[in-house]
Formats: structure tokens, sequence, C-alpha cells
């Protein structure tokens, strides 16, 4: 499964560097800062990246949902 329609690492690019612009967006803020993309890739590659835990998806009332970047984990 991994990438979306072979496009992955590009569309899992684009969507890390436009959540890392605006930590907390809504989703369907992320799909209009992601025009070049189509609401089925931001859709699908938000949630193989949160399932990967690179993304963090929260819930903010139904239906609405918010993306941050994963928590870094601090080396000790």
């Amino acid at each position: 499964m991994g990438d979306v329609v072979g496009q992955g690492p590009r569309v899992a690019d684009r969507i890390i560097e436009a959540v890392s612009l605006k930590p907390g967006c809504l989703l369907e803020d992320l799909v209009l800062d992601c025009l070049d993309l189509t609401w089925n890739q931001v859709f699908m590659e938000v949630d193989r990246l949160s399932r990967t835990g690179q993304l963090r998806l929260q819930q903010e009332r139904p239906g609405q949902y918010s993306v941050r970047p994963a928590r870094k984990m601090i080396a000790s």
C-alpha cells in the first residue's frame, strides 16, 4: 500500500511542509493549502502519516480535525 498513487514521497513532503508552516491547521484548510493535490491525496496521505506517527490528528468537534506535526522524541 504505502505511497498514494506512487507519489508518496512527494505528497508526504508537501503535506509535512504545509503542516509545519501551520501546525494545528484544520484538515479542510490543509487541503486548500495544497492546491496541487486532490482532496483524496491529502486525506489518504494524512491518514498514512498519522498511522506511522509522523503527524497527529485531533478531533476538534464532530467532523472537524486539526493536523499537527508529531512530537519529536528527545534523545537522552
